[in-house]
């Protein structure tokens, strides 16, 4: 092991540590194996990137420690927020030894002003259908809820360089235990007709100039994590779980729609 991927997981090693102590996660080991599934073949040596909806920062940081130069997360909850968000976030970034390579953000990305900076990798994490929530509920048959997205989408595009990567993570609409009208035990506060189909967002973000979609399913299940290197199979049984997804695309290496 090189001496710069030893200094990578120290950094690791004590983010976890630090997310761990302020509920950020609950195992101080770290949710290797999840964030191994967002970030699946994903360099951050020497990128930025912007994290959409990061809360306290838990992908920022991690990104930091692996190498990004710089991330600026944005939370519109954060700006008054009672449940810590801010505070948790600067007791991590004033103990991280690359914590000062994130920046937080208390604004939406309607709001979001980015002083001429791009970005080589855009997240979302379970943040997409929260950009306009009324919105995303009508997208499959409301042709302003459409324009709205569209437009959103857009200014992603306009966030991105040139071939940057852009990465979604949510649950799809599409579950059985909502199709019975049962909770989903293993998700029970979902508000699944708040959410859309991988497919779909596939769609919209192909007419804003994003390609190559890549689609991948998540089981949450670390005994059945061999599954999901078969695709048909990891979605079947992602189905009857949580219905999560990571979706990745990427811009244009021209930097033109296609």
């Amino acid at each position: 092991m090189s001496n710069t991927e030893e200094i990578k997981n120290r950094c690791v090693e004590n983010y976890f540590s630090l997310a761990h102590k302020e509920g950020l996660i609950p195992d101080a080991k770290g949710p290797g194996l999840y964030f191994n599934y967002i970030f699946d073949n994903i360099s951050f040596e020497r990128k930025k990137m912007l994290d959409i909806g990061g809360g306290a920062g838990l992908f920022s940081f991690y990104a930091a420690c692996m190498g990004a130069e710089e991330v600026i997360c944005i939370e519109p909850e954060a700006a008054g927020s009672t449940r810590g968000t801010v505070k948790k976030f600067n007791n991590i970034q004033s103990s991280l030894e690359t914590g000062n390579r994130v920046k937080l953000e208390t604004t939406t990305l309607q709001d979001f002003s980015p002083n001429g900076k791009t970005f080589d990798i855009i997240l979302l994490h379970n943040s997409i259908n929260h950009l306009d929530e009324n919105a995303c509920v009508k997208l499959k048959y409301d042709a302003e809820a459409v324009e709205i997205y569209k437009t959103l989408f857009a200014k992603l595009n306009g966030l991105s360089r040139p071939g940057a990567v852009l990465i979604i993570a949510d649950c799809s609409r599409y579950n059985v235990f909502p199709l019975l009208k049962l909770k989903n035990p293993f998700a029970p506060t979902i508000e699944w007709h708040k959410h859309q189909s991988p497919n779909l967002w596939v769609k919209l973000l192909s007419a804003s100039g994003f390609s190559h979609p890549h689609i991948r399913w998540s089981i949450f299940n670390q005994r059945l994590r061999f599954l999901g290197k078969l695709p048909f199979v990891s979605k079947s049984v992602s189905y009857f779980r949580r219905s999560h997804f990571c979706l990745t695309m990427r811009k244009h290496p021209k930097g033109v729609l296609l």
